[in-house]
């Protein structure tokens, strides 16, 4: 009996090794696209580890682009089954954050900017509020889908710089992807704001694997 319980062990252990990409194939198939995001399980446990480092590392505002950068870089090598060790967020995050700084400025003083128009339309104390505050509203949706998919194209090869000079053709080629991107942020600002403030790690993690996979959503149907 103790060796017949030993071989289903083997057994179920082969077959998780065989999904989550870890360990040999069982049978004969095409490889898989994603096979880190085989467990799902786990996946899910590594989003809200992500959400949670990610919170705290953008915890100064400025630096959330890099820390959104160096969320969307871990997630990427955890879903392909890649080195996905925490110390390597961790690299990404010394690597990017001083160049990063200036980004996070920009992009803070920006949304202040946004934010105080939307509340001075809806003072009244400006002639058409309504117009202005639709045009923050849309100030505020651009910025954060600039945000996101500059956090895409960041590496550390290429810099800010080559990451910001991308964040056009990306936007451009997959306008639709950029919509999804848009509806990822607003989750999170929804799922803190009007339900629980203590689920933004966990919102947060989810629109970093959002931004994981719009892009290979569009690399599959040109392969299709």
């Amino acid at each position: 009996m103790a060796t017949r319980g030993s071989e289903r062990r083997d057994r179920r252990a082969a077959i998780r090794a065989d999904r989550n990409g870890s360990g040999p194939a069982l049978e004969e198939r095409d490889p898989v696209r994603f096979p880190g995001a085989g467990a799902k399980f786990a996946l899910f446990g590594e989003v809200l580890l992500v959400g949670l480092l990610v919170t705290v590392v953008g915890a100064l505002v400025v630096t959330l682009p890099v820390a959104l950068a160096a969320g969307i870089r871990h997630l990427r090598r955890y879903v392909a089954a890649e080195d996905s060790r925490v110390r390597l967020f961790w690299g990404d995050v010394r690597r990017g954050i001083l160049p990063g700084l200036v980004v996070g400025l920009v992009v803070a003083a920006l949304a202040v900017v946004f934010l105080l128009d939307i509340d001075l339309a809806r003072s009244g104390f400006l002639p058409g509020g309504p117009v202005i505050e639709i045009v923050g509203w849309m100030g505020l949706s651009a910025l954060a889908i600039a945000v996101l998919s500059l956090a895409q194209q960041w590496s550390p090869e290429i810099g800010w710089r080559g990451a910001v000079r991308r964040v056009p053709a990306a936007i451009a080629d997959d306008p639709i992807g950029a919509v999804y991107l848009l509806v990822a942020a607003a989750l999170v600002v929804f799922l803190t704001t009007s339900v629980l403030v203590p689920l933004f790690p966990a919102a947060l993690g989810c629109a970093l694997l959002a931004a994981v996979a719009v892009p290979e959503r569009g690399r599959r149907r040109v392969e299709d």
